[in-house]
């Protein structure tokens, strides 16, 4: 298989378009477990992925997707309200003892510090992702919207975004 056709292949897989996949931003969470399940074996890390729709007058628009099939089976959505969307999923063998939680910590590379929509919690062999748009905010001082949620081949997915 050729470069091109695998990298396709990859950004087809991952819900990318074709000019998205140089322009996707890579956010890792890194687990850190409670006080009393420091010895539980849990991820190092869970890799997700936004990429910014093309423009649109009046607003902007994220496309994004944890790579939750790695660490876990049977992802749904869970709950959902008007600022937040929470997928579960069960742990894999691996991890099923894993209790801990985990927030964007570093994007593109770089330490992150701001505040963190995306977040993790392993508890009970279970693995929640939460997208929370709470606290978060547009050029207008509107609350940003999440615009899409689903599940696509064991990973969650969603779209959110805001006025400009």
């Amino acid at each position: 298989m050729g470069i091109t056709r695998a990298v396709v292949g990859i950004a087809g897989a991952l819900g990318l378009g074709w000019g998205s996949i140089a322009s996707a931003v890579t956010i890792e969470m890194r687990p850190h477990a409670t006080i009393d399940a420091a010895q539980a074996k849990c991820p190092d890390k869970i890799v997700a992925y936004e990429t910014a729709r093309p423009y649109r007058e009046g607003g902007f628009e994220w496309d994004g997707m944890a790579m939750l099939s790695a660490i876990a089976t049977q992802v749904t959505i869970a709950k959902v309200d008007t600022f937040s969307t929470t997928w579960v999923g069960t742990l894999k063998p691996p991890y099923q003892n894993c209790t801990a939680t985990a927030g964007m910590s570093v994007v593109d590379g770089k330490t992150f510090t701001g505040h963190s929509y995306l977040r993790l919690q392993f508890l009970k062999g279970k693995v929640y992702l939460i997208l929370d748009t709470t606290g978060t905010q547009d050029a207008n001082n509107l609350t940003t919207a999440i615009l899409r949620k689903e599940v696509l081949q064991g990973n969650p997915r969603w779209r959110w975004g805001g006025t400009d």
